[in-house]
């Protein structure tokens, strides 16, 4: 079996793995709502996954819900549920109505009454009230997604614009109970970070949020200027979150598939946080230290990159560290990496991540592609496009994180082209 066929049905056992189905069931069977009524909150990439779970666990109990996620993820109707599909990574109106149906959902509830919060990747953007004009915070997250912000920096700043997150709309939800069910895709694991928190007190404070400001030099209206400065709520004594998935879950089941395709596996990191040409390139390094030693190895680090916006181009951080690894990967003796994002997408593009092997970058130079400048103009996609090297998986209804491995087969001769 070829490499990219054994990369292949590795993350496609390993994505199944983590979706939330099992999860999800798992809590709320183990949880007791009293006897009021439950009103279901769903927002993010796997919302309506999650969502399907607990309409199949609470059945009639769930009088009505609100579930919010990213345009071609909603896979079907749900009982007592409306599903919303809206804009990620960039917040637009169909998420901003969504969300005031989700408020308009909880208002009036007894304090017998719970609102089951289900939370997910991409719940920062798709669950979303604004408290500046929609305009003013579309390109302020334009801002922070081009800088190269991380997800706790973009947060620490939105919580203070908006009116759900950092634990507003568990206040919303008062004097009813909130029970909130989250899959983690924040590096460890911080609920208050997860989705921008709307159900958890929040621990950034108006002074770091402030900091990332300066930090980018980011352009805030008076009116935000002064949001920045308004404290989030710091205790909800109404609110109990549960977080049921995670990137260390998704690490494990990576590990776990190498495995039984007799790797050797070293677990290199579950909080990989920097940029993705640095990771790809940090990968390339191992696999030139340890390519064509007789030992059939596979180096696993999940978590997060961020990318630096220079050009005009196409890709995602998956692609980007996936392309900044093939020139080091050139010539070496059956070796591979690839990296994919668990939600199947990466970027705003309809790839998952990115494959490159020992004859990528051999392949990249016959075809009069220059790698240095491809990825100086972030334009990974169409690189990867060109030798066969995108992966494509399709929304997979989770979303914890990201997962790079590299392969190496342990044999001692083969090559690639130069």
């Amino acid at each position: 079996m070829t490499l990219r066929k054994q990369a292949e049905e590795m993350i496609q056992a390993a994505i199944a793995e983590c979706l939330p189905d099992q999860a999800v069931k798992e809590a709320l069977l183990q949880h007791e709502f009293g006897s009021g009524r439950v009103r279901v909150v769903a927002a993010g990439k796997g919302a309506w996954q999650m969502a399907k779970a607990a309409a199949e666990v609470l059945g009639g109990r769930a009088d009505s819900g609100v579930v919010i996620t990213k345009y071609g993820h909603v896979k079907g109707p749900i009982a007592n549920m409306e599903c919303f599909e809206a804009g990620h990574p960039v917040p637009d109106e169909n998420g901003f109505s969504a969300t005031r149906k989700a408020i308009e959902a909880v208002e009036g509830l007894a304090e017998e009454d719970t609102v089951l919060l289900l939370l997910s990747g991409g719940g920062s953007a798709l669950f979303e009230h604004p408290l500046i004009p929609a305009q003013e915070l579309l390109a302020l997250t334009e801002e922070m997604l081009s800088c190269g912000a991380d997800i706790v920096e973009i947060n620490a700043v939105r919580k203070r614009m908006s009116a759900v997150k950092g634990g507003k709309f568990a206040s919303l939800c008062a004097p009813a109970k909130v029970f909130c069910v989250a899959l983690s895709d924040v590096l460890g694991d911080r609920a208050d970070a997860i989705a921008s928190g709307p159900a958890c007190p929040d621990t950034s404070t108006c002074e770091e949020a402030a900091a990332v400001v300066k930090k980018y030099g980011l352009h805030l209206s008076s009116r935000a200027q002064e949001l920045l400065l308004c404290e989030t709520p710091k205790e909800l004594p109404n609110a109990e979150i549960r977080v049921v998935g995670s990137v260390s879950k998704l690490c494990r089941a990576m590990e776990e598939q190498c495995r039984r395709r007799g790797y050797e596996t070293v677990l290199l990191t579950d909080c990989l946080s920097c940029e993705a040409r640095e990771a790809g390139a940090f990968l390339a390094n191992i696999a030139r230290c340890h390519a064509g030693k007789g030992t059939k190895r596979a180096f696993i680090a999940g978590g997060e990159t961020v990318v630096h916006l220079r050009g005009a181009g196409k890709g995602g951080r998956n692609q980007e560290l996936a392309l900044s690894a093939a020139a080091g990967l050139a010539g070496l003796p059956q070796a591979a990496l690839f990296s994919v994002g668990s939600d199947g997408t990466d970027g705003i593009t309809d790839a998952a991540g990115g494959y490159v092997d020992e004859k990528t970058a051999g392949a990249l130079r016959e075809a009069g592609i220059d790698i240095f400048q491809m990825l100086e103009n972030n334009d990974s996609y169409h690189a990867l496009q060109k030798t066969g090297g995108l992966i494509v998986t399709g929304a997979t209804g989770t979303n914890v994180n990201d997962v790079a491995v590299l392969l190496l087969s342990g044999e001692q001769d083969g090559g690639a082209n130069l």
